[in-house]
């Protein structure tokens, strides 16, 4: 049901299809983020026009809102947002890096309130929650800490969070679901190293590599991508999470990284700025006022067939929303074209080629 075939590779990097319930996804793939069950400024058909193949929920909001018993009264993810294609769930341990909480043996109480009541997540309640859900990949509850973190307290996260991913495995009850774990291991290389090693016997369908893109930088990412990636099994997804940047994917996909997902297309779309081939457009720009020119004259998407330079910035300067949805539907149809470059040139046996010419034009606006 979950079958990882790879086609062709280009030193680590690597071509493959995922297959899935609801659909085959084609790696190197970007996954957008819709963290309550909608992707901010844009419809479920207008998401499938950019060519995205899986898109993600998080457990921890949808949870809170609208609740999971209602998602799962209503058919699931897949037809309560009317998306066909694959979803995949984050489990609420990022919430666990960015909310105010308390981390016990047991889990994790969030201190933020929804109707008076601290919010509790567990192992257990997590994988209940996104079984409720029902999306075709589902994630271990796990920590991510924060950058810089201390050795001391990255060890013990290290070792909680291979307790609690133990559970999520004995908790999960659905076959057409698949339950990948995540190594942690902060930015200390034996921690990453202890993470794996005890987490691949456990035999995972897939394997995340968490605490990334936290502050550290390009520099240390693929120092622990350096790490990690190759202790995971080569025959199954590898997936970083939390990651967006063009920089940071051929990065990923340099090391052996089939998966990818982020908040930066949507969140930076409502602040004008568009991803290009040929750099980034901050489009409320006054210069931008004339521009004629479509926001990227080789993008395929409905925005840059469609409106020009200075109609965006017509939205953007008089606050209509249509900026906001024109902007997204952009950025993440760029990071679409983007993994389909990427997995062309690992068919052709040219990924490095292919990365420094994309950034000899990307880097030069």
């Amino acid at each position: 049901m979950f079958d990882f075939t790879i086609h062709s590779r280009a030193g680590a990097a690597r071509h493959a299809t995922l297959a899935t319930p609801h659909g085959d996804i084609e790696t190197p793939v970007f996954m957008p983020v819709g963290t309550r069950a909608a992707m901010r400024a844009m419809t479920p058909a207008q998401i499938e026009d950019t060519g995205s193949q899986i898109i993600l929920a998080n457990t921890y909001h949808c949870a809170l809102q609208p609740g999971a018993d209602i998602v799962a009264r209503c058919g699931g993810l897949h037809k309560f947002m009317n998306w066909n294609k694959p979803i995949l769930t984050d489990s609420g341990g990022f919430q666990v890096f960015s909310l105010p909480k308390t981390v016990t043996e047991e889990g994790v109480t969030f201190k933020w309130k929804k109707g008076g009541k601290p919010f509790t997540m567990t192992p257990e309640s997590s994988i209940q929650l996104q079984q409720k859900l029902g999306a075709d990949i589902i994630m271990a509850f796990d920590e991510c800490v924060a950058w810089p973190c201390e050795r001391p307290y990255a060890e013990a996260s290290v070792e909680r969070t291979t307790r609690w991913e133990k559970r999520c495995l004995e908790a999960k009850t659905r076959e057409d679901q698949a339950l990948f774990g995540i190594i942690q291991g902060a930015f200390w290389k034996d921690l990453r190293e202890k993470s794996a090693a005890d987490l691949v016997p456990l035999d995972f369908p897939g394997y995340a590599i968490g605490g990334l893109s936290v502050g550290e930088g390009l520099e240390m990412m693929d120092k622990v991508l350096g790490w990690t990636t190759h202790l995971l099994p080569e025959s199954k997804p590898r997936y970083l999470m939390g990651v967006g940047l063009p920089e940071d994917l051929w990065c990923g996909v340099s090391h052996g990284i089939d998966m990818f997902d982020c908040v930066i297309p949507t969140r930076h779309a409502r602040g004008a700025l568009l991803y290009t081939f040929k750099g980034k457009l901050r489009v409320s720009n006054k210069r931008f006022r004339k521009d004629r020119l479509a926001p990227d004259t080789t993008c395929p998407c409905y925005t840059c067939q469609n409106f020009s330079r200075a109609y965006l910035h017509h939205l953007f300067t008089a606050d209509e929303v249509l900026g906001t949805t024109l902007a997204a539907i952009h950025n993440v149809t760029f990071l679409q074209e983007l993994t389909k470059v990427m997995r062309t040139a690992i068919d052709e046996d040219r990924f490095e080629e292919a990365r420094a010419e994309f950034f000899a034009d990307y880097g030069s606006s």
